[in-house]
């Protein structure tokens, strides 16, 4: 929160294409931290990890935007491109990442700092791609904008304009719970410390996610439904599905054996659970191809940071806060809010449909000044 926003605004001055040699870099280093016992080492470590995440969620889709208006390509490419970013980024590689982790510390008994040295292998990898094949764009290259005032004009581009509000208020209520979602499922799935297959259900989770996209892909490629009409239904949905381990407690009975095997409520729960990571999968491309058309060219990396204060601090407050509330409450929290982003998301519809219908009437009444000036 504190760094990796400073660190992801000087993307839109500095160049994108920095940033994202950048995010190599800084999370080598932070990779490379693993291999001390040292608290202080790690730290810094999870402080270079920070800054090269909000890197990563914000300069890479902040350069591909760029880039694709800039070479003049179809708007509708854009959106296939987020779908299949999401289907084999999020879904396919990181199953086989997952099983190749595995592979590094159980088959080849290499420990389990393994897989960190082969991230760093993959991150030079890309940083090699990256400096070779890309051009470097900007946000605003303004020499005579300096930080605070980059801050303050996206502070401003926000207040102003209510789309950027809405749509920045719907991400952080989607991936706060997400991310909460992601300490709660384990414990969820084994009150009674059974024995649960967790490779197996999360690479389950990543194939629903993968399925979420593909389908998102399919609904972006049609002039109808909208994105923002059917992302509302999608809220809807996910709100339902992590309202599961609470109607579970009162119409299944809880196990008392300690131990043994998933339980039925537990196989429930599963069922909602890979619903809501379908409705991940159609979250992510849809939420990049609303900030494509919504986000100010100028100082995207910025405003996509800020989105990013409000979602870390819930996401630090409910941690801290884990033990001191059931999980049902938790996860009734986080339905709650996805509720509020159905809401938000039907608000954000209804005013992207005002211009439209403002240019229509205009072309109306042009066109019977026109007819009278012929008469």
């Amino acid at each position: 929160m504190l760094f990796g926003t400073i660190v992801g605004s000087l993307a839109d001055k500095q160049g994108r294409k920095r940033a994202c040699v950048t995010y190599c870099i800084t999370y080598i280093l932070s990779c490379i931290t693993k291999h001390s016992p040292q608290y202080k080492v790690l730290m810094i470590g999870r402080v270079l990890g920070g800054i090269a995440t909000s890197l990563l969620f914000s300069a890479f889709e902040s350069w591909l935007v760029a880039e694709h208006n800039k070479r003049g390509f179809d708007q509708q490419w854009l959106s296939l491109t987020f779908s299949k970013a999401i289907f084999l980024g999020n879904g396919l590689v990181a199953i086989l990442a997952g099983l190749f982790g595995n592979l590094l510390v159980d088959t080849l008994s290499l420990g389990p700092v393994a897989p960190f040295d082969a991230a760093s292998c993959f991150l030079a990898i890309g940083m090699a791609i990256i400096l070779s094949s890309w051009s470097e764009n900007y946000g605003d290259p303004s020499e005579s904008k300096d930080l605070l005032t980059q801050f303050r004009g996206a502070a401003v581009a926000i207040a102003s304009d209510e789309k950027i509000a809405l749509l920045g208020a719907i991400q952080s209520l989607f991936e706060g719970s997400m991310y909460t979602f992601v300490f709660l499922w384990t414990p969820a799935l084994s009150p009674n410390d059974e024995e649960i297959p967790h490779g197996f259900i999360f690479a389950t989770f990543m194939l629903a996610s993968m399925l979420g996209s593909s389908l998102a892909s399919r609904l972006m490629a049609r002039t109808s439904p909208r994105v923002e009409s059917y992302m509302q239904i999608v809220f809807v949905i996910s709100s339902a599905s992590l309202l599961l381990p609470i109607i579970t407690t009162f119409l299944v009975a809880p196990s008392k054996v300690r131990g043994g095997s998933i339980s039925l409520a537990g196989c429930i729960q599963v069922l909602g659970f890979c619903t809501f990571e379908a409705c991940v999968g159609i979250f992510w491309p849809s939420i990049m191809k609303m900030r494509s058309q919504y986000i100010p060219e100028e100082a995207r990396s910025t405003i996509m940071n800020f989105f990013r204060i409000p979602l870390n601090i819930f996401v630090c407050i409910v941690l801290y806060n884990v033990d001191a509330f059931p999980i049902t409450v938790m996860f009734g929290m986080c339905s709650i809010f996805l509720f509020v982003a159905s809401i938000l998301q039907r608000r954000l519809m209804v005013i992207s449909d005002k211009p439209k219908a403002e240019s229509w009437i205009s072309v109306k009444e042009r066109d019977t000044e026109a007819e009278a000036l012929n008469i």
